[in-house]
């Protein structure tokens, strides 16, 4: 099952909930419908068999407990909260009306184990001034939903009748099409809304580093509510690709993304980002001992390490604060050869930009958890950004920070059902074992063992 939370400003949003619920169901499918007197229960059932159907006089079931409108399926709306057994659902008929309607059923606690497997299950809460909706249910009709809802955007934006090719993701809950009409070329962006990453976010950094001259994908349009944004498509020149077919081309390609650094970190940061403490960055690496060092059967004592790299980071890493992408590597960077300077390098993945140390974008771009940077490159990048030995401490502490909490992170998504992400971990490994060797990091303990082969199988095996 899949979770989707959506917020709903007012009447008129539920309402349109229910119209695009209309669009995607089929027979056989049940919505279950929970949540307090005046919830909005009623008032999306009735936009439902409305859009469904049609019908405006649209009664609520409390007294009838159950009505019924016809249609190709027939659409059930009941309202159990009167019954007292199971049974009785059976006696009212909605045992059958399950297989071959729709079923919309208020006070689904009533039903027991009636319960049908892949209903749909919407949970309904006043907050603020409007609600919030729960919706739990299969992934493929939670990802028919997502589709129904950017018609919306996509029509008022004249890409309705463009076709849509799906992009590959990342470990985010975002999603990506590319869109293909008689306009071009677009992306759309779907980014359900309180799922880690705010739109809004993205369209804040990438107004700013469009306004520095560089290449982040313009907003052709956007539903910031419902977590759309319709985007500027940069191409698939992606770095990582690039470097695949032309290992050669790697210095040349590494020289203008670490130009782009320097012209961010050159500039005021937009107002209001997240600024963390050093013993907030080193807390973030607490998962490789809950996950990494757990599974590992190695313990998760990570006490100790947080404290004395808060210690290393507070002494190496802790001056003014500039604007950092967070995940700025060779997959979330293109090349567009036709324009120039430092905007022949697309930007993607932003949103989570917030306030942070100077180098950290740097190892993110160098110690690259997907593919290795030659030793050489990374030596002349380092040197084109900052020469200085008080550089080389930051980089080290802050590469021991970030590759001990992607270690944590990789093993969690493991574990979570994403085997692709343990051939990384090797890497992320030697990352941080050379970054721990520097003397900056001397005072801090990792009592956690290399990821052999046979660590890894255990990984994969581990248990939440």
């Amino acid at each position: 099952m899949m979770t989707l939370l959506l917020p709903l400003a007012d009447d008129d949003a539920t309402a349109r909930l229910g119209t695009d619920l209309a669009a995607i169901l089929r027979a056989g499918d049940t919505v279950l419908l929970s949540g307090g007197i005046g919830a909005g229960k009623t008032h999306l059932s009735r936009a439902l068999i409305h859009a469904r159907t049609g019908e405006r006089d649209i009664p609520s079931p409390t007294f009838t407990l159950v009505q019924t409108y016809e249609g190709v399926p027939e659409i059930w709306h009941a309202d159990l909260y009167r019954l007292s057994h199971p049974d009785e659902v059976i006696e009212l008929g909605l045992d059958a009306a399950m297989a071959e309607a729709i079923c919309l059923i208020e006070w689904p606690d009533r039903l027991g184990d009636l319960v049908p497997a892949d209903a749909l299950r919407i949970a309904l809460e006043v907050e603020g001034d409007g609600r919030l909706a729960r919706l739990d249910g299969p992934p493929a009709l939670i990802a028919a939903l997502r589709r129904q809802q950017a018609e919306r955007l996509l029509s008022s934006a004249g890409w309705s009748d463009a076709g849509r090719t799906p992009l590959a993701g990342d470990a985010s809950a975002r999603r990506y099409d590319r869109l293909s009409g008689a306009g071009g070329q677009a992306v759309l962006m779907d980014a359900p809304p309180r799922s880690g990453d705010d739109p809004a976010d993205f369209v804040t950094i990438g107004r700013h580093l469009n306004a520095l001259g560089l290449s982040a994908p313009k907003v052709l349009a956007q539903d910031l509510p419902q977590g759309f944004l319709l985007l500027e498509d940069l191409g698939d020149d992606l770095y990582a690709r690039i470097l695949t077919q032309a290992p050669e081309r790697e210095a040349e390609l590494y020289a203008a993304a670490t130009d782009v650094l320097i012209r961010v970190q050159g500039a005021p940061a937009p107002k209001g980002l997240p600024d963390l403490s050093a013993a907030d960055w080193a807390e973030a690496v607490r998962p490789a001992f809950d996950w990494y060092g757990r599974c590992a059967g190695a313990g998760d004592e990570a006490e100790p390490t947080i404290a004395a790299l808060t210690a290393a980071l507070t002494l190496h890493a802790d001056g003014p604060r500039v604007l950092i992408l967070r995940d700025y590597h060779a997959e979330n960077l293109l090349w567009l050869p036709d324009r120039n300077g430092v905007a022949r390098v697309g930007l993607l993945d932003f949103q989570l930009g917030q306030m942070g140390q100077r180098g950290y974008d740097l190892v993110s771009l160098l110690q690259d958890a997907r593919r290795d940077v030659s030793p050489a490159t990374e030596e002349a990048m380092i040197r084109r950004f900052d020469p200085s030995e008080a550089f080389r401490a930051q980089y080290a502490v802050l590469g021991a920070q970030r590759n001990l909490r992607i270690l944590g992170i990789f093993a969690r998504l493991a574990v979570m059902g994403k085997p692709s992400y343990l051939p990384l971990i090797p890497r992320v490994w030697a990352h941080l074992r050379r970054n721990m060797a520097h003397p900056a990091l001397a005072g801090v303990p990792l009592d956690l063992p290399a990821p052999t082969p046979d660590l890894l199988d255990r990984i994969a095996r581990c248990r939440p």
